[in-house]
């Protein structure tokens, strides 16, 4: 497994330092059982559905994992255990494996073990946060957490007992969410929100950064911008729900055509999903637009050769355009053309990784506003 190597950038802006957490770019979930031949048969056995991590079932958050990509490196415990970890903007709860599971998905990646760490303490309630493709159990547990030269002290945590099995197809080890407190499973204070309150950022902001052109490259930053990254002015848009990180948008259009979310909808930015996925009566308007064809699992291939030609897609959040061209939404895995977009039973959009690697994006958690700027 490729070992990486968690770094803290002093970087001086207007008197400020900033924390960087290199990123990897691995392979996801879904790319992992293609490769393998076996995604046909497992999307029979588990329906994927890009849209469930943003369906709230009581005090259980609902996350989906087999798009999920970029990860970095954290530790928790004294002395430090390290972990891979996908920095989520569309959950909240930082949880990894631990040595009491038993699940295939804990065999090939790096477990917990409270009794090497003298600083840790078991929590009071069980964990459970709901998978498009299974679930995650486990129990809350409090120790130190390390991001990018930070150290969270008493930060609450999940260590999983039983794990789905499309997990054991993650690139990552778990997951450490960056949305708001407000639906995280059982209320747990987020990593980010802690630091904070610890007085342990300059800023009560962050920015991811999404390199398009190699695995390498890609890092979010806690407490800071790096203005190398993007050019241009940053637009500023404010959330319409302080729970995901949430914002209007007013239109998709195509060569001058409203394609789709037409008379405005809500869409979130969401680090933890690769595609753009909407409703899918619009995607499919979408697709047709771009002359893909869709199968009936809902994703939609080109011809490789048309893909220079192919249209560019401008999508209006807050009254800001961002446009995307072809080379952004098309994939070319093994020969084969694919849009990134995807079809969900809800009318909320979903703009991920699709999305993110065009602007640079910047999370501020006080005036709780996005700010995105053309990426470079």
């Amino acid at each position: 497994m490729m070992k990486l190597l968690v770094v803290l950038s002093a970087l001086v802006a207007f008197s400020e330092c900033f924390h960087k957490i290199p990123l990897i770019k691995g392979k996801t979930a879904r790319q992992d059982l293609q490769e393998k031949g076996l995604w046909e048969e497992f999307r029979k056995q588990y329906p994927y559905n890009p849209m469930a991590k943003f369906v709230q079932d009581g005090s259980e958050a609902m996350t989906n994992d087999a798009d999920m990509s970029y990860f970095g490196v954290i530790s928790i415990g004294t002395p430090p255990q390290s972990f891979s970890v996908v920095f989520d903007t569309g959950s909240s709860n930082l949880w990894v494996p631990s040595v009491y599971c038993s699940s295939q998905a804990c065999k090939n990646h790096k477990k917990f073990n409270p009794q090497e760490s003298s600083t840790f303490k078991w929590g009071s309630e069980t964990l459970s946060i709901q998978y498009g493709t299974g679930s995650m159990t486990g129990h809350l547990a409090v120790d130190n957490v390390e991001v990018g030269g930070i150290t969270v002290h008493n930060q609450v945590f999940g260590i999983s007992r039983t794990e789905a099995p499309f997990m054991a197809h993650m690139a990552s080890d778990g997951i450490l969410g960056l949305a708001f407190q407000s639906i995280a499973s059982d209320n747990v204070v987020p990593v980010f929100d802690n630091m904070i309150k610890d007085r342990l950022v300059s800023q009560p902001l962050f920015s991811v950064y999404l390199s398009s052109h190699s695995d390498q490259g890609s890092e979010v930053i806690f407490g800071g911008v790096d203005s190398t990254h993007y050019t241009g002015q940053i637009s500023w848009i404010p959330l319409t729900s302080a729970t995901y990180w949430q914002i209007k948008m007013d239109s998709v259009m195509i060569n001058g055509n409203v394609v789709a979310c037409a008379g405005g909808c809500q869409a979130i930015i969401d680090t933890g999903t690769s595609q753009i996925v909407g409703p899918t009566s619009d995607i499919n308007n979408m697709n047709a637009w771009v002359g893909a064809s869709t199968n009936q699992y809902g994703e939609a291939t080109v011809g490789c050769q048309n893909v220079p030609s192919m249209p560019e897609i401008t999508f209006t959040l807050g009254g800001h355009a961002f446009t995307i061209p072809s080379s952004a939404y098309i994939s070319n895995s093994y020969g084969s053309c694919r849009t990134g977009f995807g079809g969900g039973n809800s009318n909320l959009w979903i703009l991920g990784d699709v999305f993110i690697r065009e602007f640079y994006a910047i999370f501020n958690t006080q005036s709780k506003q996005i700010g995105l700027a053309k990426s470079v």
